[in-house]
């Protein structure tokens, strides 16, 4: 029973703290942008269902804090539900009802009667704020941390693999991927794993010379570091082992910005590549991850950090800085998918 106690404790803890910062800021974008253009707010909550804990401000606004963490949501002035979606009949007796009782001055205070452009200002304040906080997550590991990096340089090749039919060597080095600037062998494989059966372009340095290949990734089952598989683009190249071909890059306040900026980037450039091929049926949507996927990331990602901690110390430091990673990835993730035309996503 204690043990089964600490497997869900793994699992939950890390999940809720992961989940409430993303969703956290990103109510708080809307909130904030909101009370900035004068509307009124009823409620800002975190968590769905009946309250656990409850408070109002100066202002009138009620906190409050649901028993299930899956989300939260900012309740305006007029709202007749969580998405702020009143339907016509419903707009239009608000506005006799305010019309009444506070005259044409009170419409300005509701949100569904201000001006188009202050309501996509509002609406388009989440996944802004997302992306800030994916910006300043990984701003803040970079310049805390730096990152060691491998060079995108081809070490062993796999005999028969779609790398060795298409004319790769040894000791290549890969300088542009499917149009992208590869500066890391890192950078090469995350471009590789969603191209599987999409035919790719890569510009390599081979003795002083630079010429264009092309290899289409085969899929495959490859274990995706927590315990599990995943379906994953490989073209059957290894990089070089020699650690002294690895780099500690270090990071001014400037330049973490700046890589906090690329990242984040990154993150919409690929979620936006894989949807696309979703939606023309090139691949399955299995590696988008619902509430209770990214429950099973959070708690595989705590569980890895901690075994592989040497005190108790490094286990709590190693932990946060694998969620803070992980957050970042998600908030981006987040901010991009509620900018799509689906109410329910938001």
């Amino acid at each position: 029973m204690i043990d089964f106690l600490l497997t869900a404790a793994t699992f939950v803890v890390p999940f809720i703290i992961v989940l409430t910062l993303v969703v956290t800021v990103h109510e708080l974008g809307h909130f904030l942008t909101a009370r900035t253009f004068g509307v009124a707010v009823d409620s800002f909550s975190i968590g769905f269902g009946r309250a656990i804990a409850t408070w109002r401000d100066r202002s009138g606004v009620e906190w409050r804090i649901g028993w299930m963490p899956l989300g939260g949501y900012v309740r305006f002035a007029g709202d007749e539900n969580e998405a702020s979606l009143p339907d016509q009949e419903g707009l239009e007796a608000l506005r006799n009802e305010v019309l009444a009782h506070e005259g044409p001055q009170g419409l300005t205070r509701y949100y569904h009667f201000k001006p188009v452009w202050q309501r996509a200002l509002i609406a388009a304040a989440g996944p802004a704020a997302n992306f800030l906080l994916a910006i300043a997550l990984f701003a803040s590991l970079l310049w805390a941390f730096g990152e060691y990096l491998a060079p995108p340089k081809i070490g062993a090749i796999e005999p028969g693999g779609p790398a060795a039919e298409a004319g790769f060597r040894a000791n290549d080095l890969v300088v542009e991927a499917a149009g992208q600037p590869v500066d890391s062998f890192q950078a090469l494989s995350q471009i590789v794993q969603l191209r599987g059966g999409a035919p790719t372009e890569f510009v390599i340095e081979r003795s002083g010379q630079r010429t264009t290949l092309t290899v289409t990734p085969a899929w495959a089952m490859v274990s995706d570091g927590l315990g599990g598989f995943r379906r994953s683009g490989r073209i059957g190249v290894g990089g070089t082992n020699a650690p002294s071909d690895i780099v500690h890059k270090t990071y001014n306040p400037i330049e973490a910005v700046n890589g906090g900026v690329a990242k984040t980037w990154g993150v919409l450039r690929t979620t936006v590549y894989y949807l696309g091929r979703i939606i023309r049926g090139q691949v399955s949507a299995d590696q988008i991850s619902g509430p209770l996927g990214i429950a099973k990331i959070t708690g595989k990602v705590a569980q890895i950090s901690a075994a592989s901690a040497e005190s108790p110390g490094a286990m709590v430091a190693t932990v946060m800085v694998n969620l803070m990673q992980l957050a970042a990835v998600l908030s981006a993730s987040i901010g991009f998918m509620n900018l799509l035309p689906i109410p329910i996503l938001d």
